[in-house]
């Protein structure tokens, strides 16, 4: 693997155990542009951070680009509830129409409140700016709901849980399916809400257009599922009759069907983008120890490249400020990667993506005035055609060939070697429980 910059071989000794010498420590020279001379927000970021907390973010948009470039399918894994803020409309809509993403992970949070700008016709944005600090009193008397600087009216979350109360209730919801599925049909409609009202396309409308799956790792801990619950309770109680259930089980099969299409597809390779914590970044860490510990497949790896903006310490001991070097110990990070496209940064993502959004759309765009005009004398670099996807080449479109992967995953497992490994696994020397009357030991299993 080509490395973005050559790595010094730090604590590399000769048979006489020779330190090596400083010029073989050091890296290039740290060296500027001023801004004034930029002429690209890639200008900025190569040239004009060259150290400190700016280096992480430059080391980052390296990753991204050298992955990119590649055609690397990039998964991403994205924590808190980025619809609120819009930000989706800002970059992660725009990302996401690249073609660029095989899927994306998320939370219930983020699907719920992605439905409230098309509600009903609004005459402004019912997400509205709010306090950070001080007026909570004041918010809690006049029904406003605060999430960080945005509030909206209490009413907004009630008027959602009558969509999700209504959808659940229609016919095409009415069985078992993956997690999904479920949001492929939210996103539909998402999307007739938003065309009926004149909004602009959301993120679940979006994914629904560009064919990318979307997963919620945790979807019993959001307010789109708590109304399915409501449905339930009362189907329990004979009131009416619903049937909706999200299969857990199939729905990270099928996340373990994509981690193992990219590692036999070409270019065989991942790349994971990972933005905030949590349960989204532990999701879509998990298929490679699926794949190789759990279903005791040969020639499984994690990603290849890996690159986070997460604001945990690395110090709490929790999944969401884990290191890739650290996720490399779990598998979930392959060795190659270690040496130059793994990163970390401890950050707010939403102070960053933007200008790393904008710099690749701004490399996308002169990559294919360069592909318009190859009959000429531009022809696109090697390194350089993956910018092409969703432009030259199609977008993965990974929920259309959800049945066929999965399908595939499922005859790997079953060849006789496999199930062979996975019968091994039945037995264990359990500790039988004692008998509730005398005392005795449970009869054998």
């Amino acid at each position: 693997m080509k490395k973005i910059h050559d790595v010094s071989k730090q604590g590399a000794h000769s048979k006489a155990h020779k330190c090596p010498k400083a010029k073989e420590l050091l890296g290039p020279p740290v060296d500027v542009w001023s801004v004034e001379d930029a002429q690209t927000t890639e200008d900025v970021i190569l040239h004009c951070m060259p150290a400190f907390g700016a280096a992480y973010v430059r080391r980052i948009y390296q990753i991204l680009d050298l992955a990119i470039g590649r055609g690397v399918p990039l998964i991403m894994a994205v924590a808190g509830p980025v619809t609120v803020s819009n930000q989706h409309r800002a970059w992660l809509i725009p990302l996401l129409k690249t073609g660029w993403v095989a899927y994306l992970t998320i939370t219930d949070a983020a699907c719920y409140h992605d439905g409230h700008d098309s509600l009903e016709k609004f005459d402004a944005r019912p997400l509205r700016e709010a306090a950070i600090e001080g007026r909570d009193l004041e918010y809690g008397e006049n029904k406003v709901i605060r999430i960080t600087d945005v509030g909206m009216k209490e009413e907004i979350l009630y008027k959602q849980d009558q969509f999700f109360t209504a959808l659940l209730r229609q016919p095409e919801f009415q069985r078992k399916m993956t997690g999904t599925e479920f949001r492929h049909l939210v996103g539909k409609y998402y999307q007739a809400q938003e065309k009926a009202h004149g909004v602009k396309p959301g993120l679940l409308s979006t994914c629904y257009d560009m064919g990318i799956p979307v997963f919620v790792g945790a979807p019993g801990d959001g307010s789109a599922y708590l109304n399915s619950v409501k449905l339930w309770a009362l189907n329990r109680l004979g009131v009416i009759n619903h049937k909706f259930g999200i299969d857990v089980h199939e729905e990270v099969f099928e996340s373990c069907a994509y981690h193992y299409y990219g590692l036999t597809h070409d270019p065989k390779q991942l790349a994971i983008l990972i933005l905030g914590g949590g349960v989204p970044k532990n999701f879509s860490l998990q298929p490679e120890p699926t794949l190789s510990q759990i279903f005791m497949l040969d020639d499984i790896r994690g990603y290849d490249y890996d690159v986070q903006i997460v604001s945990s310490p690395v110090t709490d001991g929790s999944l969401s400020g884990c290191k890739g070097q650290e996720a490399h110990t779990w598998g979930k990070v392959s060795r190659e990667a270690l040496a130059s496209t793994v990163e970390s940064v401890q950050a707010d993502y939403s102070m960053i993506m933007p200008f790393i959004v904008r710099a690749l759309l701004e490399k996308r765009k002169r990559v294919i005035k360069q592909y318009d005009a190859k009959k000429v004398h531009f022809p696109v670099r090697e390194q350089d055609k993956g910018y092409l996807r969703g432009y030259a080449t199609h977008p993965y479109r990974l929920y259309d060939l959800r049945e066929e992967l999965r399908s595939a995953l499922l005859c790997k497992i079953n060849e006789p070697k496999q199930l062979k490994r996975l019968k091994s696994t039945f037995n264990f020397p359990l500790q039988f429980l004692a008998r509730a009357k005398g005392g005795g030991m449970g009869d054998d299993v």
